[in-house]
């Protein structure tokens, strides 16, 4: 679309997408097996009839590629669901593992087998993407043939469309961002033509359903005639193996092992054998001689400041904080891949004893009813670049290659205890999840023991524990509340616990003089991102009985300063930890002042200074008032997220309004840069010279 010129250039394109059935929609066998799962999407319940690939954007499966004038080549689900991973095919595999990929490709798929959510893996999971590639290539090979003769695939040519939006057509509904609420349709789509109807808003659409089957099309396949067809090349089956006694069966099934195995271009490193001297090393500290501070789990997602904020924590004296556990919470910035960036920042700083616990993705009210892996994305879809893709988190990614590499690694190894159907060879590689990381700290606790639950983003992770609170022993806990808070039922934990107080870094108040920050969201004016995320944990927060002091947005704007930060961190005899510091601030800064998409990014700045509260600094001259505030949670999505002053219904919380900002960045810039309590191994680069140098000769 943005450089049409380019279209030239593009020889074939090559789809793994799509299921057509063509005699399902036609009355024709519509009580098939096949026309009862035409699609592949899951739970069916809404649309029935499509493939994901294609679901999760028709119009420009559609208008962009299927009408680009370039020719396509479809492998659609109907080929690609006569290559499944049989149970024969997966015996013979196990047989030649002979290379590094064979040896991993085999690996994954075992995994999956083992963690599939029912008993009908070889039934149910196919070899979609690969064997697109194996056909692509194969016709490539035989580039001199019209009909795309292959060794693996029958082929046929099909005229097709897709389908982007559903009957009524010319109704506007707010769902069409083709059609509602502009004067000119975009695309030069006609108004009360086939792309004109109400277009399905996720999986839980309610227009969607009904009894039976669910009604929507939206990135359904389907031979048709006229001028919406477009002329395709499709695969429809696979071919049968040309050994007629293989146990293999299918053509594809013996060239994709053969390959896989073949020593040309073979991989020849694994990360324990690309170091002469590589060894896993776990650091876990002795502290059995000290007497151990306050006991504090922390609760993050994947900004900057939360980063900033746990090396701040781990620089601590353990006689001051002691750390017992971190839970990740992938309802804001994070996703699973910040479990690996967090075990390596841990064993930087020699403390791999933290377990590290990851929580649910969906936020409060917002997960599928009956099926837990789906969910409504109406608030985190607000996050920059979300859906995994999440900007600010990506800057972290890219800086860290240069933390040392952790032994520890996230795994989806699921088991039984965790929900899994069965357990896998490897039950003890298994991710905990932030409820597994709670309930082994709890149970770790002398009785009586007091908790800190520091929470740098969404309550998801707490709301759990409340949850499970009845299934727990009685302890006592303080809940410090970190940025922006995103949590669900605290009332029952009130049951079991005795929590002395609250601390939210996060919010809103003053709206005459203050804005909110939640600035995708440009019709709400007023709310904190983190609770605007998830309002309904928030309003279980502020609606309990806790004893809350608040830090708001304004006084986080206030500590904000990145040249003010960076000056005091930057100095010749920095630490590790201070050097990572100085260049996650400094890139950050830099995209700030290139990129306007980085504007936001000093916001994060100020996330740290509820974990310098926590450290009890009585020097940064703290001053605070109460207010009656109120959480809005009702209404459309420019008010959510919103706090309001309420003399009548409000909680009375503690404000904080004063901070020595000054005081500020010098002591946490102190913290970072003191040699005490430093970190164990500094980079990756440390890591490749150790691995690199015989255990007997100095590294220096």
């Amino acid at each position: 679309m943005n450089n049409p010129h380019l279209k030239k250039n593009v020889e074939h394109i090559y789809v793994m997408g799509g299921g057509i059935a063509t005699n399902c929609l036609n009355g024709a066998n519509s009580t098939s097996e096949q026309c009862n799962s035409i699609g592949n999407l899951d739970p069916k319940d809404s649309n029935p009839y499509a493939e994901f690939n294609i679901f999760s954007d028709p119009f420009a499966a559609y208008q962009q590629v299927l009408h680009s004038g370039i020719p396509v080549t479809l492998i659609p689900l109907d080929a690609t669901r006569t290559i499944p991973v049989s149970k024969d095919f997966l015996v013979e595999y196990e047989k030649r593992l002979n290379t590094y990929e064979a040896q991993y490709c085999f690996q994954s798929l075992k995994m999956l087998r083992d963690t599939w959510i029912n008993d009908r893996f070889h039934e149910e999971y196919c070899m979609w993407d690969t064997f697109m590639v194996g056909v692509a290539l194969s016709i490539m090979r035989n580039s001199q043939s019209y009909n795309g003769e292959n060794e693996f695939s029958e082929m046929e040519y099909m005229n097709i469309t897709v389908v982007t939006s559903n009957e009524p057509y010319g109704v506007s509904d707010g769902s069409n961002p083709l059609i509602d609420g502009l004067a000119v349709p975009k695309f030069n789509v006609e108004k009360n033509g086939a792309h004109s109807g109400h277009v399905q808003m996720g999986m839980l659409d309610p227009f969607c359903f009904r009894i039976g089957k669910g009604k929507c099309q939206d990135g359904n396949m389907k031979e048709v005639t006229g001028p919406e067809a477009v002329r395709v090349l499709v695969a429809t089956k696979a071919k049968l193996s040309h050994y007629s006694r293989s146990l293999l069966q299918k053509e594809f099934y013996e060239s994709f092992l053969d390959v896989l195995n073949s020593p040309k271009q073979t991989g020849r490193f694994n990360i324990s054998t690309q170091f002469p001297y590589y060894k896993e090393v776990v650091y876990k500290p002795d502290f059995e001689k000290k007497i151990m501070g306050k006991s504090v789990v922390y609760d993050m997602d994947m900004s900057s400041g939360d980063f900033l904020a746990l090396l701040y924590l781990l620089k601590l004296p353990v006689e001051l904080i002691n750390l017992k556990g971190i839970l990740i919470s992938p309802t804001g910035w994070a996703t699973s891949a910040t479990v690996d960036v967090v075990y390596d920042l841990l064993h930087m700083m020699g403390r791999d004893d933290i377990p590290v616990g990851l929580g649910d993705v969906f936020a409060v009210g917002q997960v599928h009813p009956t099926f837990p892996g789906i969910g409504d994305c109406k608030y985190v879809k607000a996050i920059p670049q979300g859906s995994g893709g999440l900007m600010d988190s990506d800057t972290i990614y890219g800086l860290a290659r240069n933390l040392p590499r952790s032994p520890r690694r996230y795994t989806a190894e699921n088991t039984v205890k965790s929900g899994a159907p069965r357990d896998t060879e490897h039950p003890e590689l298994s991710q905990p999840s932030a409820l597994d990381v709670w309930k082994s700290i709890v149970e770790s606790l002398d009785p009586g023991s007091k908790i800190t639950i520091l929470t740098n983003g969404p309550l998801t992770n707490l709301a759990k524990i409340i949850h499970s609170a009845n299934s727990t022993s009685a302890i006592q806990v303080t809940i410090l509340i970190l940025v922006m808070p995103k949590s669900d039922n605290l009332s029952s934990l009130l049951m079991k616990y005795v929590l002395q107080e609250v601390y939210i870094v996060g919010g809103n108040i003053d709206y005459d003089v203050n804005k909110g920050n939640v600035f995708t969201v440009p019709s709400n004016k007023h709310a904190e991102f983190n609770l605007f995320l998830d309002p309904l944990a928030a309003k279980t927060v502020f609606e309990s009985k806790l004893n809350i002091t608040l830090i708001p947005l304004q006084l986080q704007k206030r500590v904000g300063s990145f040249s003010a930060i960076l000056n005091k961190l930057y100095t010749k005899s920095g630490t590790p930890e201070s050097v990572f510091s100085l260049h996650l601030l400094s890139r950050q800064w830099q995209l700030q002042l290139r990129h306007s998409s980085y504007h936001h990014v000093d916001t994060f700045l100020g996330e740290i200074l509820g974990v310098v509260i926590l450290g009890g600094q009585s020097h940064l001259n703290l001053t605070y008032n109460f207010k009656p505030l109120k959480i809005v949670v009702d209404g459309d999505i420019s008010n959510v997220g919103q706090i309001i002053i309420d003399e009548y219904q409000g909680k009375p919380v503690k404000v904080m309004e004063s901070v020595n900002v000054a005081a500020y960045y010098d002591h946490f810039a102190e913290v970072l840069r003191d040699q005490n309590q430093s970190a164990v191994i500094g980079s990756f680069h440390e890591q490749e010279k150790i691995w690199n140098t015989p255990p007997n000769q100095n590294i220096n």
